[in-house]
């Protein structure tokens, strides 16, 4: 079988002729000569340092096939239209794959020598024993290249976006073991780390670990404090115009622009809302200030949905912002995102960091906003105890669906402690929480280091009169006292 690669590799070639880049970012090379060497992988990475590109490149230069497993339609979609652009043979079978489209992939899988060098599918998929069997065939004839996981927090019972498939992932460790694994998050904890390793059943021992920092030294961390008597409207859209403002004003930048064919009026970004009523109100409200935004979420016709999101990664005018719902933003290569807005508190800190990641991919300075208030929390705290009430509470699945909700108590708690924190850099509670000891001094690129004393004022000034500590013993009942761990 496949087992340890000795071939040459001429990665920097493919890197400048299949992908248009020109060097690699820090720890790509090691991380794909390592999966090249037959290795199985770990990689932890903030989103902006290119994870998709360490099983796409080794893929297009390696004899066989690549098997990704995504969790996300939109995710898989996005990097498979990439991927056919650069001429790369890339297929993905999901649930908008039609039949005739499906037909072809199975025909060139059932080969054993497959010419698909990626295959992109969902963790429900793996399951299926028809596709399994499709798989030991490409192994028979020793083209089953490795297997990349996507989003591997998803395995873990502690991750924030916890899949029960995903769990069944140990299958290809123990089907197929000298296949190379490859699993990639940009957001877990130590527990989450370790959860991911066990339930694959990789040996931590022979394991090839690579953990980025979480540090994002361009991005500028802000929290504006908010509560339900005010409406925090007024406060985004003269922020939006003030800046728009100050590129207009900026003749030198704006000849440089021009130049290169860019626009030069409005920035690019993303704003978060966690319900889709108020993602289509704001939409509307900043068009009619002249803002161009495009609502984005499930609910909305696909045909709606791909409309604003290739006019917001081609930088149409009127395709500024994009006002979105949860997950909006995964896998999509657009760096010149300048800011990402969270209207209301994320569901979890992981949620957070990931969404705000998205912010300068390009490695200039952007800005990400979270508006906090005390009440936002309460409305979190009672959409996670009614979604948990729907969980069964017997069979297979309700240990994990209680470990999940205990998580999701304890990611809450720390997202509230992170608003309301006004003796520390933001970039090192962010770290704090991922156990990242190494992060530098921020450069005044966060609220509390530009100015400490101005943010207690606007905290004592703009949150609501609320008993913080009764905050707190909600949510420690919650995850503790009233689910028994």
């Amino acid at each position: 079988m496949p087992g340890k690669r000795k071939r040459h590799y001429d990665v920097d070639f493919t890197l400048r002729r299949v992908f248009g880049k020109r060097n690699f970012r820090p720890l790509q090379r090691d991380v794909i000569a390592a999966t090249l060497e037959g290795e199985d992988v770990y990689l932890q990475a903030a989103t902006s340092f290119g994870k998709s590109l360490c099983y796409q490149l080794p893929a297009v230069v390696d004899f066989g096939i690549t098997i990704v497993i995504s969790p996300l339609l939109a995710l898989m979609n996005n990097q498979v239209t990439a991927l056919r652009k650069a001429n790369i043979r890339v297929e993905t079978i999901n649930s908008t794959t039609t039949a005739t489209a499906k037909a072809k992939i199975t025909e060139d899988l059932q080969c054993g020598h497959p010419l698909t060098r990626l295959l992109y599918v969902t963790p429900e998929y793996c399951q299926l024993d028809y596709f399994r069997k499709l798989l030991r065939i490409v192994y028979s004839q020793r083209e089953l290249a490795r297997i990349a996981v996507d989003e591997a927090h998803c395995i873990s019972e502690w991750g924030h976006d916890f899949r029960p498939s995903f769990q069944q992932l140990s299958y290809f460790k123990t089907e197929f073991p000298d296949v190379p694994i490859m699993c990639l998050t940009a957001t877990a904890t130590a527990r989450v780390r370790e959860d991911i390793i066990d339930t694959l059943g990789l040996d931590s021992s022979t394991l090839r670990f690579f953990k980025m920092t979480t540090s994002r030294p361009n991005l500028h961390y802000e929290v504006r404090f908010k509560n339900d008597e005010d409406d925090h409207y007024p406060n985004f859209l003269a922020w939006i115009r003030a800046t728009h403002a100050r590129r207009a004003s900026n003749a030198e930048r704006v000849s440089q622009l021009q130049s290169q064919n860019q626009r030069t009026d409005n920035v690019s970004g993303i704003i978060y809302t966690l319900f889709r009523k108020d993602c289509e109100l704001l939409a509307s409200r900043l068009r009619s200030d002249g803002i161009g935004a495009k609502p984005y979420h499930a609910g909305l016709p696909h045909t709606e949905r791909a409309d604003a999101l290739a006019g917001w990664v081609e930088n149409r005018p009127g395709y500024d912002v994009i006002v979105a719902t949860t997950a909006f933003g995964m896998g999509i290569d657009k760096e010149n995102v300048r800011f990402v807005v969270h209207w209301q508190i994320p569901k979890s800190f992981e949620g957070f960091y990931q969404e705000a990641g998205r912010a300068g991919r390009d490695g200039k300075a952007s800005i990400c906003i979270l508006y906090y208030g005390r009440e936002d929390v309460d409305r979190a705290t009672q959409l996670m105890s009614r979604d948990h009430a729907k969980q069964p509470t017997k069979g297979a699945g309700a240990a994990a669906q209680q470990q999940q909700f205990i998580h999701r108590g304890q990611s809450l708690e720390a997202l509230m402690n992170y608003c309301e924190a006004t003796n520390k850099c933001r970039h090192k509670l962010i770290a704090n929480y991922f156990g990242d000891e190494e992060v530098p001094p921020c450069d005044f690129a966060c609220d509390w280091c530009k100015d400490a004393e101005a943010l207690v004022k606007r905290k004592e000034e703009r949150l609501a009169p609320k008993e913080w500590v009764s905050t707190q013993r909600e949510l420690g009942r919650y995850a503790v006292d009233e689910y028994d761990c």
